[in-house]
This record gives structure tokens, C-alpha cells and sequence, in this order.
């Protein structure tokens, strides 16, 4: 039996370091806490400096830093404002498909994010739709946690999640945003292979002043299809059974709408300036990550 791959080992934290400081939340919450804020005075105070990155605001830019060493660095400043980061995980059976499994990339990308979060200062929260639950929404909200020491407590909660059941991740999304009253980041973490009216709950979201991500997490057999003959599909979430026959038009039609929901993401995204990255189960995590920080519509 192979051994359980952990959900944060030591090169990928490396990795993350590396990306972890230029993860900006754009929501604001108005709570007491502490942040990186992109603005300047006010209750803000100087914390450190950075590199700068292309597409970095070139007012940020310390130009006296700039000319004792010639390397153009950013300041960045801490702020009386508590950010929390929502990682929404879709559990729901049709997770429970690939090798490696959807559900544990999944978890890998929320501990990746959710570690970026805490190790800035931010607080992070894990909440789990599905796994099992009868009620279809949110099977566990744990409590926001902030600070490297709540690390451990965030990859325990991500460990007992498995997938299994149905999910309506719309209604999901609104008991994610009843919470907390102050808006955050919102991760969403799922296949999006749901049919209720998803989007226009994200946009709830969004209107709220949420940031928004959009992680979707596919197999690579659902992204290049391979099938060929007469199969009984059993439907992992409802246990409906269809007969089908797999030929080229019928191939043709399902990469077809498949390519119709990602560009529905895809739109959404644009339209209301949010992320959407997808992951490929069987490509390097840190590729994803790297996608996220940089806030792509892929």
C-alpha cells in the first residue's frame, strides 16, 4: 500500500515562502487584527520591504531604499484591519475520482493557501461541503485561526476531510458568507461539476466585497478522455446508473460541454475580477500556487 502523501512537505513550504508574500487579500474586513496593507499612513505602520514584481504598483516602490542599493523594493505596511481567508472545500463524491485522488489535491492547494495565510499574519478558515454530510451544504466550519502555531490544527481539519455525498455548493457559498458579516478571501475549491445556480451566489459573494478564487480540480481523464464502448456509469453522487456508448460523437459532445463549463468560469471571473486557476490532478502543485498569487484567469 502506498504511504498517504502529506499535505505540506519541507520543499513545498520552500516554495511557498517564496510565494507567500505576494498573496494580497483585496477584501477588507474592518476588524482589529494586523495585515499587509497596500496603502500608506493612516493607522498603517512600515513593517519590511520586498522585491519588486512586475506589475507591482510603482508608487509602492522605496525610491531612497532604491538609491543606496540600486535594487527597486517595495514597502510594505502593517494595518489595523483583520483579513481571513475562507477556504471552501467541495467533498463531495465526484471528488473521490483519479489517482491521485481530486479530493486529495484538493486539500494539498487548501493547506498551501491556508499556509500562506497564516504565515503572513492572516487568518484562515476551513470549511467542508459534503464528506458524507445528509444536509448537502457545509458538513464542518471550523474557527478562523491565525499565526504559524495554528498550522498544525489547519492540516489536522484538512486530514479528516474525504469525500462522499452530493453537494449544493451554491447554497454552500451562502451559508459560507452567513459566518461572518465581514468580507474575506473566498477560496473555492471544487470540480464544479453542480447544477444549481452557482454563480449567481458567487456573485453575492462578490457584491459583498469578497475576493474571490475559483480552484477547480479536475482529472487528467476528465480533461483528455479515453473511452471507447458501451458502459454502465454509475452517478458517484446519487447512485443513478446510465447506459452509454462511448463513441466519437458521443466523446466529442462531452469535451464539448466540459469546455462550456470552464469557459463559464472562465467569464465569471473576468466579469468580476476575481481568479480562476484550474489543476490538473496529475500536474506539479506548486504550478497551481504559483497561478493563484498571481491571480490568473486560466
Amino acid at each position: 500500500m502506498t504511504a498517504p502523501v502529506p499535505l505540506l512537505d519541507a520543499q513545498f513550504v520552500r516554495e511557498l515562502e517564496a510565494l507567500r508574500r505576494r498573496l494580497e487579500i483585496r477584501a477588507r474586513s474592518g476588524g482589529a487584527g494586523e495585515h499587509v496593507a497596500k496603502r500608506r499612513g493612516g493607522s498603517a505602520e512600515f513593517q519590511e520591504h520586498r522585491q519588486y514584481v512586475a506589475g507591482d504598483d510603482l508608487r509602492r516602490i522605496d525610491w531612497l531604499a532604491y538609491a543606496r542599493t540600486g535594487e527597486p523594493v517595495i514597502k510594505l505596511f502593517r494595518a489595523e484591519e483583520d483579513m481571513v481567508m475562507r477556504l471552501l472545500i467541495d467533498a463531495s463524491a465526484s471528488l473521490d475520482f483519479g489517482e491521485p485522488s481530486k479530493i486529495e489535491v484538493a486539500k494539498r492547494l487548501a493547506a498551501a493557501l491556508g499556509y500562506m495565510a497564516l504565515a503572513g499574519s492572516q487568518r484562515a478558515q476551513v470549511l467542508v461541503a459534503g464528506g458524507g454530510d445528509s444536509s448537502g451544504t457545509l458538513a464542518r466550519v471550523s474557527s478562523p485561526r491565525r499565526g504559524r502555531r495554528a498550522l498544525p490544527a489547519l492540516l489536522r481539519e484538512l486530514d479528516q476531510t474525504d469525500a462522499g455525498g452530493a453537494v449544493d455548493l451554491s447554497r454552500a457559498v451562502v451559508h459560507a458568507m452567513r459566518q461572518s458579516r465581514r468580507p474575506g478571501m473566498l477560496v473555492v475549491i471544487s470540480d464544479f461539476f453542480d447544477s444549481g445556480p452557482l454563480l449567481q451566489a458567487l456573485a453575492q459573494a462578490r457584491s459583498a466585497g469578497n475576493d474571490i478564487f475559483l480552484v477547480q480540480v479536475v482529472a487528467r481523464e476528465e480533461v483528455e478522455p479515453d473511452f471507447e464502448g458501451d458502459f454502465s456509469l454509475v452517478d458517484s453522487e446519487t447512485g443513478e446508473t446510465v447506459e452509454v456508448t462511448m463513441d466519437a460523437s458521443a466523446v466529442d459532445a462531452y469535451v464539448m460541454r466540459f469546455a462550456g463549463l470552464i469557459e463559464e468560469l472562465r467569464g465569471w471571473a473576468r466579469r468580476h475580477g476575481a481568479t480562476y486557476v484550474r489543476a490538473v490532478n496529475d500536474e506539479p502543485l506548486e504550478d497551481v500556487v504559483r497561478r493563484c498569487v498571481g491571480r490568473t484567469v486560466d
